[in-house]
């Protein structure tokens, strides 16, 4: 409608008979009359009737009143003739308005309506509808948009960051305005505004955020949440959602402080289940779910055997604790996120050995106390023994936050010291602000999470600590189980899988404390060897497909730290191999490994080195990886990160969803069950195709940096977020040099590697966010690349073969070591005297 002067006529008031009700819902099938306010704009140049002063040049609002009142009021009393919603009674004006041979005497070319419910539903003072629409050629009227309005809905939320605040619950006026763009679309389908009214008081007052900014964005989630499923999926349906949240007590001199938000569907980057289920963690919702973080450690046996066995009974509540009275009997817990591994000194008892520590994010219905009691059993069945305090301990499980709750289970005379916590359970943990070995795995979960009591975030919290502490950083760990599992080998509980004994481990530099002090050679570089039993390998094919062959190639591998072995070849172009024909290929030498004989060859000490070292199986099929762990592998390399072979594009409700997510479902069961560690790689399905990264040029760094911490961050939050994630300490991340990247992609994942696991913001505008990849460890491999042969070729005209490129795997290998790579995979095992170097020059 094209700007002009307006005739209005404001708040008429029309007694109507709506089928939804007023205050209440209306009882069975009959109407409930009520009033309503009807506002009309209609566009005419009034410049003639100005001149004349004459009304007959104009539009007469009094003719126009009296054609709704006439119209609309004497059905009052006639059920049949009763609207459904504001919506039909909205479209009944336009008809009596725009409609030829309708009772408006006036030919209007369009008119702007807004119908106000006056006695809506509770808790909000006024409901209305706005719409505008003109008149057609063929004398038919076209509706070119439409509101939907709440009007000062009052909820009464913990809402705030001051103390006080926090301890009482307060007025907040929200007005919301959805506007539908597609206004056709909206003809045949109307808002249930009782509905959404409902949901958004209950949820609200549910809530408990610090800032105004949180909950508004809150609102705008839930109502698009809410439109979303109304609207049958319909992608026609793409409403603008503007929110209002204030807050009439905020300021003394003010009527109230006010945040404005308007928002859609595009804004958000993950689903809108998603990102709902990530704000209300982070405003602790009362429910009867609740969220908890348990701290972690172990410094006696098999640490790691200890913590994975640990948070296996932690799940199995019911197994743990027989007597209901404390546990109930729909009693639930379920680890939803981890942390990394930490190894740390001892802490106020130094003369005893180094800590594991780590901690797990929790949803339970179980209350406090009764955790703590499940807790303490779970202590004793892993092997905790009565010691000193703060002294040896098998394993040690801390519940140090509870939602938001502040709890102490001492008498008030007895809290003013921290010298008398046994037994008791006080929440947040007291001494949680000066332990970097509790702050540190909370920050890789809950980084933004705000102390109730300090007031302050966790990340806050840490930055502080690290300012006045001298002691020197914690390494980062990740460990290997041993398999094949010894014969008779078991769970301490019925129904839990048994936990596997530890292989070995590994301890890297925390990227996140680089600046601290750190010794020199503290942390050192991996050697990945590769070894391929394929026969069309793009590099090695056949020469390693036989036992004898692979076998040789692990004795050679002296100074490998891991050997990774391929049954199915991802070089494109590869011929298909059947999930029966990999197993055959990869299991025997699995096997063989596991139970060399030297037989001369190098003595008793070559022999237990083969059989001892660390394998991962390469391979997207989880059961090719279920058999090769049996078998006696102790990692999953796996580079379509869970997701399968069809893994591009990846999105929450792509054409080939069905399938990733049976993929995903598989391959984290499997890593969960063996609590392997896993290599997920970056990857947008065939290795030569999709190199286009430029929807990612928004971002400072190159657009295939940002491509890579989006693209594999979201596959790696689904994998280690929720119920059956994989724990996050098993994960290492390889960004996929050679696969799906350009020549001048792959330099720049090379050049800038630290930038893929570096802390520091992705996405744009409203989707921006931490980088999920953030303090990662990387595996890169770069190993005889065809990339190092385009290169060679247009800087040498050096035509080379793969085995031709090993100079230029070692000059690559470099860049990877000083970007603090933990792994390179390699196929030429020399190349540990390159890593050697590196590591000298840059770690």
């Amino acid at each position: 409608m094209l700007d002009s002067d307006l005739i209005r006529v404001n708040d008429l008031l029309v007694t109507v008979p709506l089928h939804i009700g007023s205050r209440w819902p209306s009882k069975g099938s009959k109407p409930t009359a009520q009033p309503v306010h009807i506002s009309l704009a209609i566009p005419h140049d009034i410049s003639s009737t100005a001149r004349y002063d004459d009304l007959s040049r104009s539009i007469n609002y009094s003719s126009l009143a009296s054609t709704l009142r006439t119209c609309i009021s004497p059905i009052v009393a006639s059920q049949e003739h009763a609207f459904e919603s504001l919506e039909q009674l909205l479209f009944r004006c336009f008809d009596l308005l725009l409609t030829p041979g309708s009772t408006s005497s006036p030919r209007l070319p369009g008119a702007q309506i807004k119908i106000v419910q006056l006695k809506p539903p509770l808790h909000c003072k006024k409901l209305a509808i706005e719409g505008e629409g003109t008149r057609e050629p063929d004398a038919s009227w076209k509706l070119t948009k439409i509101r939907h309005i709440v009007e000062d809905l009052e909820c009464q939320p913990i809402v705030g960051v001051n103390p006080a605040e926090r301890l009482e619950r307060q007025t907040v006026r929200i007005n919301i305005t959805v506007e539908t763009p597609n206004a056709t679309w909206a003809l045949n389908h109307w808002l249930d505004f009782r509905v959404l009214i409902k949901r958004l008081h209950e949820k609200v007052d549910a809530t408990s955020y610090l800032t105004l900014e949180a909950l508004a964005s809150f609102i705008a989630i839930e109502t698009l949440q809410h439109l979303q499923s109304s609207s049958d999926g319909s992608i026609a349906y793409n409403p603008k959602v503007n929110i209002k949240a204030a807050k009439p007590c905020a300021l003394v001199f003010a009527d109230s402080s006010e945040v404005e938000i308007t928002r859609q569907f595009k804004d958000y980057q993950l689903t809108l289940s998603s990102t709902l289920e990530s704000l209300e963690q982070s405003a602790s919702i009362r429910s009867d779910t609740h969220s908890a973080a348990i701290a972690i450690g172990s410094n006696v046996g098999d640490r790691f055997q200890n913590i994975e066995l640990a948070l296996r009974l932690l799940e199995n509540p019911l197994l743990v604790v027989k007597d209901r009275s404390i546990i109930s009997e729909n009693a639930f817990l379920c680890v939803v996120n981890t942390s990394f591994l930490y190894e740390s000194a001892p802490m106020y008892v130094t003369d005893q050995p180094s800590f594991i520590n780590c901690a797990c994010m929790i949803e339970t219905n179980i209350p406090p106390v009764s955790l703590l009691q499940l807790t303490q059993k779970i202590e004793v069945i892993v092997g905790r023994q009565p010691s000193f305090r703060n002294g040896p301990r098998a394993i040690d499980l801390d519940i140090v936050l509870y939602d938001a709750l502040e709890f102490d289970t001492r008498a008030p005379e007895e809290q003013h010291t921290l010298d008398n916590l046994s037994g008791h359970l006080v929440i947040p943990h007291p001494r949680l602000s000066e332990r970097e070995f509790v702050l540190r795995p909370l920050v890789d979960m809950i980084p933004e999470y705000h102390h109730p009591s300090f007031q302050k975030g966790l990340l806050a919290l840490l930055n502080e600590l690290l300012l006045v502490t001298n002691d020197l950083p914690m390494d980062k760990v990740i460990a290997f189980p041993r398999y094949p599992l010894s014969p008779g080998t078991s769970s301490p509980l019925p129904g839990i899988d048994p936990v596997p004994p530890t292989l070995t481990y590994w301890k890297y530099a925390d990227s996140q404390s680089i600046r601290r002090l750190r010794p020199k050679n503290k942390s050192r570089t991996r050697l990945m060897a590769t070894l391929n039993v394929t026969p069309d390998s793009f590099s090695d094919g056949s020469t390693y497909d036989t036992i004898p062959t692979a076998l040789a190639y692990v004795q050679q591998a002296a100074s490998a730290d891991i050997v990774d072995i391929g049954g199915y070849s991802t070089r494109p172009g590869a011929a298909f191999v059947s999930v029966n024909e990999e197993i055959d290929r990869v299991v025997p030498i699995v096997q063989a490994i596991r139970s060399a004989d030297s037989a001369g060859k190098e003595g008793e000490y070559e022999e237990n080195r083969v059989r001892e070292v660390p394998i991962s199986v390469d391979t997207f099929r989880w059961e090719v990886a279920e058999k090769a762990i049996l078998a006696g592998a102790n990692c999953i390399n796996d580079v379509y990160a869970f997701t399968g072979p069809q893994n591009y594009p990846y999105s929450a409700s792509g054409a080939n969803r069905e399938q990733t997510t049976e993929y995903m479902r598989q391959m984290k069961s499997i890593a969960r069950k063996f609590a392997v560690p896993a290599v997920l790689m970056h990857s947008r399905g065939d290795a030569g195709m999709n190199k286009d990264y430029s929807a990612y040029a928004y971002s400072d760094d190159a657009a295939v940096l940002e491509g890579v911490r989006v693209e594999l961050g979201m596959k790696v939050d689904e994998i280690i977020e929720g119920k059956g994630g994989i724990r996050r300490w098993n994960v290492i991340v390889d960004p996929g040099i050679g696969f799906s990247k350009t020549v001048e992609d792959n330099l720049e994942l090379l050049r800038q590697g630290a930038a893929v696991t570096a802390d520091k913001l992705i996405g744009a505008g409203p989707r921006e966010k931490k980088n999920p990849l953030m303090g990662f460890p990387q595996l890169v491999g770069t190993s005889r690349k065809s990339f190092l042969g385009v290169i060679l070729s247009n800087r040498l005209g050096k035509s080379t073969k793969a085995k031709d490129r090993a100079w230029a795997t070692a000059s690559a290998i470099t860049c990877a070591v000083q970007q603090g790579a933990l792994v390179v995979r390699v196929h030429d095992t020399e190349m540990s005297d390159v890593i050697a170097v590196a590591d000298a020059l840059w770690r």
